[in-house]
């Protein structure tokens, strides 16, 4: 067995056991507080992962995504009303995926006229958009009710096992996510997108369709966003503009995917692993400090490890593996001795 078949059987076999014990932890862990953290890290790897098949594969960084995230909790609250879905259940996450398709619905046409910039113009657009869909949840009164809101059925579970059904739901949605970033980053179309995110102008002379690629990691980024709002709102009970069309939604999933590594797989998952649960402690016992705090954590990274932790970390693991090599056991330490390059080198 070479070794490169042997590092992915490991790697396999890690990722079964991660699996497994995501299977177990409510099991193993019943306090409902600490089910819903673990409900809210898992969403924020789906989200993360996501939105960094756009950011971080492409290059094309946007901050409002939150839009797609607010128009699948409406989409969810909207069916419920109008299908009088006023008993929850587990036939509920069933229309989940139905309102993350209508999230990738909303974002061709906006993924179309977004994308027909670059760079820092299409930040600004994309800022665009979520705020004008904020305006528009709070003044179309008869469609979203306004600053009212609007309710979603009532889960019919009690007690401790209340978050358990959410809690498997979205890992199921967090799986899915990174299970597609992970397809997507091995793919042609992920190549076409890693080739725009260097140079888009070259990779349009060599024959990448850079305007479909594009569009597509768009509207697919926007579908899994989607269902993560739909499903938050069902978790809720209820979809606020101010809440579902919120700006530091996109502050927060743009950070995750920095902080673990900007255009890796396993960058925003470890991003959403460490920074939710550190974010809703924050939250709950240093309200008025929390926004400080997980600025400062986001500063320290990005001044000493800019390419995000996962890379860095990878990084340094080959450069030590490359001087504790025997002189000529190794035919290209050249790799392993690189600097850091940038964001995106490790998968």
């Amino acid at each position: 067995m070479t070794d490169g078949a042997g590092a992915r059987r490991w790697d396999r076999a890690g990722i079964g056991l991660l699996l497994l014990a995501a299977l177990a932890f409510p099991l193993v862990f019943t306090n409902a507080a600490i089910t819903t953290y673990a409900i809210f890290t898992l969403m924020w790897v789906a989200i993360a992962s996501a939105w960094n098949i756009l950011s971080g594969f492409s290059g094309y960084v946007s901050l409002g995504h939150a839009a797609f995230y607010g128009i699948g909790g409406y989409a969810l609250a909207l069916m419920a009303e109008s299908w009088h879905l006023t008993t929850g259940g587990y036939a509920t996450f069933a229309y989940i995926p139905l309102a993350g398709f209508i999230a990738a619905v909303f974002a061709l046409p906006i993924g179309w006229i977004a994308l027909r910039t670059r760079k820092h113009s299409f930040v600004v657009i994309t800022i665009a958009f979520i705020f004008l869909l904020q305006l528009l949840a709070f003044n179309l009164q008869g469609i979203t009710a306004g600053s009212t809101g609007l309710p979603l059925p009532t889960p019919p579970w009690t007690g401790a096992f209340f978050n358990v059904p959410f809690y498997y739901a979205t890992l199921v949605l967090a799986v899915a996510a990174v299970g597609v970033a992970a397809w997507v980053r091995r793919s042609k179309f992920g190549l076409g997108l890693l080739a725009i995110r260097d140079d888009e102008d070259r990779a349009l002379g060599f024959g990448v369709p850079t305007g479909v690629y594009k569009l597509a990691a768009f509207v697919l980024s926007a579908f899994f966003i989607g269902m993560a709002g739909a499903l938050d709102g069902y978790f809720s009970s209820y979809v606020y503009p101010q809440f579902a069309f919120n700006p530091q939604t996109d502050i927060t999933m743009a950070a995750m995917s920095f902080f673990g590594g900007l255009g890796s797989v396993a960058g925003p998952i470890v991003g959403a692993v460490v920074l939710e649960p550190v974010q809703q402690l924050l939250s709950v016992n240093y309200a008025d400090l929390a926004l400080v705090v997980f600025g400062l954590v986001l500063l320290a990274v990005i001044v000493f490890l800019p390419a995000g932790v996962v890379p860095t970390l990878s990084a340094w693991a080959r450069q030590r593996a490359a001087r504790s090599a025997p002189t000529g056991e190794t035919g290209a330490p050249a790799e392993a001795l690189a600097p850091i390059r940038g964001v995106g080198e490790s998968s």
